[in-house]
């Protein structure tokens, strides 16, 4: 007889007393913010692993010192319900967060924008609630086990606002930085890396630092070690320039003029920014291959490995393309 498939899930099977009140909202808030979400009346669900399990079992624990009752058990799902309709369940979840931040985004959006014609809400005030809602969405993005797709939307238009922030860069070519300038550096960019992050990474390495290492940290995390270098980050030494995403901003400072990589900046920029600037025939196809990745790995290196093939399988195709 075959043995059964590993259990995929955790369960939270749990039974509070009705009073106090406030107990029962307060043990809903906790799961809500361990990612957890509800398949029945008081039980819980999380994908399987070792940081789920330790975070299910504080939960028991506190639950029993409140009077309460509760079990934690590995699952599979057998009859009923389906693995497919439990991911739902948690991207459904995951959207309606990233839908709350995308709506105080771009009210901020539109904030910075009447800046310019009248007094009233002040850069300060723009970069506080900024880095609130990336503090909050990085936050989101740690309990987004499935890749929910609005999460690439909403860092696009965190990302435009961080733009609109800098005072605006001259069209005419910089003093060009040198790439052995910058060579066996540590580059630190956010966690959850995507399209402009994974091809920015890709660039890095394969024409700008060959021995290049990658650190990756939560959203709001400002500080680097000496002789790091930032990259697509808010006030980042390379990120996002008046319309340019950072992966042509990296082009242009480090004065890479090849036709090849300007095709796949373009792409990177329709994708990240979203405002079909370029449309280019292979931009759809790479905005769901990118997106395929992010929700094959949640793990970063992972990504970048499998997105620097992507890039680099498409430069090679751009440089024989007539």
């Amino acid at each position: 007889m075959p043995e059964p498939p590993d259990a995929r899930w955790l369960l939270l099977i749990h039974q509070i007393p009705p009073k106090p009140s406030y107990w029962r909202v307060k043990v809903g808030r906790r799961l809500q913010g361990l990612g957890a979400v509800p398949v029945k009346n008081s039980v819980y669900v999380l994908p399987r692993s070792e940081q789920a399990l330790e975070d299910f079992q504080w939960v028991r624990r506190e639950i029993v010192a409140g009077g309460g009752d509760a079990s934690v058990c590995e699952a599979r799902f057998v009859e009923g319900l389906e693995d497919a309709s439990v991911e739902a369940l948690f991207n459904a979840a995951r959207e309606a967060d990233y839908g709350t931040l995308s709506r105080e985004a771009r009210a901020l959006q539109a904030s910075v924008s009447r800046r310019g014609k009248r007094s009233g809400t002040s850069k300060e005030q723009v970069a506080a609630v900024l880095r609130r809602l990336r503090k909050r969405l990085a936050e989101v993005a740690l309990v987004d086990f499935f890749a929910a797709s609005g999460r690439a939307s909403l860092e696009g238009l965190l990302a435009a606002i961080e733009s609109a922030l800098r005072p605006p860069q001259p069209e005419t070519e910089p003093g060009a930085t040198a790439p052995q300038d910058v060579r066996g550096r540590t580059w630190v960019t956010r966690s959850g890396v995507h399209v402009d992050r994974m091809a920015s990474a890709w660039l890095i390495r394969r024409f700008i630092d060959p021995e290049a290492r990658f650190r990756f940290v939560r959203g709001e995390e400002q500080a680097t070690e000496p002789g790091e270098l930032r990259f697509d980050m808010f006030e980042a030494d390379f990120t996002h320039e008046g319309e340019r995403c950072t992966f042509e901003v990296l082009l242009r400072r480090f004065a890479l003029r090849d036709r090849a990589l300007a095709q796949i900046g373009e792409i990177v920029h329709d994708i990240d920014l979203k405002d079909g600037k370029f449309s280019h025939a292979e931009t759809v196809g790479l905005d769901h291959l990118i997106a395929g990745i992010a929700m094959r790995h949640p793990d970063d290196e992972a990504r970048l490995r499998d997105g620097g093939v992507a890039f680099e399988a498409l430069y090679e195709y751009f440089k024989r393309k007539r």
